[in-house]
């Protein structure tokens, strides 16, 4: 079953976040199962930023985040975030196009 997991965040840094997130993609190429990426920023509150990152399943989710390049990204990540990060682990019911 696909899976999303939806990284809700706050940073007053969002050009240092896509250098981290750049260096990651570059470090992870290979290894990585993430398959597609979207991110967001929030129009009410422009600090307010949303990742959303899709994966065959939830248990490729978790290999992801076990690679030594996962590790070290969320370690940078936290030291750019406002506050602490929310996740949001989401089992794909549907997908289709409108």
């Amino acid at each position: 079953m696909a899976f999303i997991q939806l990284i809700e965040y706050t940073t007053s840094k969002p050009e240092e976040v896509a250098e981290v997130v750049a260096e990651w993609e570059r470090g992870s190429q290979g290894e990585r199962t993430a398959r597609r990426v979207l991110s967001t920023r929030d129009r009410n509150n422009p600090n307010r930023y949303c990742t959303i990152v899709f994966f065959d399943s939830y248990e490729s989710a978790m290999e992801n985040s076990q690679l030594p390049e996962t590790q070290e990204y969320a370690r940078r990540m936290g030291e750019l975030m406002d506050e602490e990060p929310v996740f949001h682990d989401l089992d794909v019911q549907e997908d289709r196009e409108l």
